[in-house]
């Protein structure tokens, strides 16, 4: 597609009007600022871009085309959004949720459930490869442990997606994992060993941080104690080992490299399937009136599946703990996806983001300045255009060449957009990763962000790399005798 020759100004003016229109939804609505007001903020500064694209003989075809690209490559994630609702509706009514929080209350406590929930996260992430699958499914019952245990939500959910993002950026079965080599033109392998100099030491620091955490934050007080809590739950669902065979079987089918979309789906049949077996006294509670035990089974699991769901217990601290909201529950999550994504697509089409990329070039003079500058396009990808693919794909076709010109191996550029593109999406209120995480754990992304430890460490770890010189490796024809810059 051929773009105007666009003036930096120009193309800075949609951000500008982003950033202010933003600005005011957060003075304005607080947290709420994510139903509603952020969305319309995000089409009114896709309209701003689109009028100036328009106004320099750039179709509205063209534009309406980068809409649809960029909302197509999210249909994956917002089909996994929809499962995650639905799998958290069947797993309630089964009791696999109940039992995670019962059983996790007997092992876990105030003082360690940070560091512990971290390494959980870490371990299952590695092992699926999915960062989005492990906070939807142990993270929904980790976030409720933590809540029952005291502890701030935004600390607890600040350790789930550390955890899981530092998994999904270490797993060989990682998308995001596989992608960044394959944009900048090396190996997995070698771009996983390459990413242990900056990621490991981030892991540490998180760990260390959480570690510490446990030890002095304060615990709020909750209106019922743990033991309570525990009594509510045996009384109410029939609890036992084999309510794990679920969750575990999901975990499998990950990682045997079954697609997430199929295997969530057949989680949330195979909780349903759980619920009717296991839980025959919620199913005939959450039914009402139905008349057969069939029919209650079926309006019961489809209903956990699309709509709002809640057991009563008698103490509103627990009803709580027991409530999802279905596939209805993650439709705000969408809708805030689908309009960062129309801003992201027209900006791409009209060639603006490439504009303001090369400006960035411009200030490139060493191997430092030019992973610095990297590690910004990243993150301002995963602002503008909400979606940490792009974060990863237009960065590392944009700089590749770059990294050629400075006698830098290609692992160093794939490092670089995982430590910046793939952990910063998160932390981005309107960001296909933010907003889904955000939706899943319901913990807004304002409250949680400064508590991702990892995921701050992450990009500041591959700077300091970068600009001291440590383990950089040159290109094939300029490696000296230790394989170092």
């Amino acid at each position: 597609m051929k773009h105007p020759v666009w003036s930096f100004v120009l193309s800075l003016i949609p951000i500008v009007v982003l950033i202010v229109l933003l600005w005011f939804d957060v003075l304005l609505f607080g947290e709420d600022s994510s139903y509603g007001s952020n969305q319309i903020a995000l089409l009114t500064a896709g309209a701003v871009a689109a009028v100036i694209a328009m106004a320099n003989k750039i179709s509205w075809n063209q534009l309406y085309e980068g809409i649809e690209e960029s909302i197509a490559s999210a249909m994956g994630a917002i089909l996994i959004l929809l499962l995650i609702g639905a799998l958290a509706g069947t797993w309630l009514i089964s009791g696999v949720i109940p039992a995670m929080i019962y059983y996790g209350l007997e092992v876990l406590n105030p003082t360690s459930f940070l560091f512990a929930t971290t390494i959980v996260c870490a371990i299952i992430s590695v092992a699926t490869g999915s960062s989005w699958g492990t906070i939807g499914t142990v993270g929904v019952a980790l976030i409720a442990i933590g809540k029952a245990l005291g502890l701030p939500e935004g600390w607890i959910a600040g350790a789930i997606i550390s955890g899981a993002y530092f998994g999904d950026k270490m797993s060989p079965l990682s998308d995001t994992t596989n992608l960044a080599p394959a944009i900048a033109g090396t190996d997995l392998i070698t771009h996983i060993r390459h990413m242990v100099w900056t990621t490991g030491p981030s892991i540490i620091i998180a760990l260390i941080v959480f570690l510490i955490a446990g030890y002095t934050i304060e615990v709020n007080e909750t209106n019922v104690s743990v033991e309570t809590m525990q009594h509510v739950l045996a009384e109410k669902f029939n609890l036992g080992w084999w309510l794990f065979l679920v969750p575990v079987g999901v975990i499998v089918l990950i990682a045997r490299k079954v697609p997430a979309v199929p295997a969530l789906f057949l989680g949330t049949i195979l909780g349903g399937v759980f619920a009717i077996i296991f839980q025959p006294q919620i199913v005939s509670e959450l039914a009402g009136d139905v008349g057969s035990f069939a029919e209650a089974s079926y309006k019961t699991v489809v209903n956990a599946m699309a709509l709002d769901t809640s057991i009563e217990t008698g103490n509103a601290t627990i009803n709580d703990l027991l409530s999802t909201g279905g596939m209805f529950g993650m439709m705000n999550t969408i809708w805030l996806i689908l309009c960062a994504l129309t801003f992201g697509g027209i900006m791409q089409a009209a060639g603006m983001l490439e504009r303001l990329t090369r400006a960035v070039l411009k200030l490139v003079s060493s191997a430092g300045s030019l992973i610095a500058a990297t590690t910004g396009t990243c993150i301002a990808f995963n602002i503008l255009a909400s979606d940490q693919y792009l974060a990863i794909v237009v960065p590392g076709k944009m700089f590749a060449q770059a990294y050629r010109d400075q006698g830098l191996a290609p692992e160093n550029l794939s490092r670089t957009l995982e430590d910046s593109g793939t952990v910063t999406s998160v932390l981005i209120p309107w960001n296909t990763c933010g907003v889904a995480q955000a939706g899943v754990l319901g913990v807004a992304t304002g409250t949680y962000w400064i508590y991702c430890v990892f995921n701050l460490v992450s990009p500041l770890m591959t700077l300091l790399f970068g600009f001291m010189g440590w383990k950089l490796t040159k290109r094939p024809a300029e490696i000296g005798s230790d394989g170092e810059v």
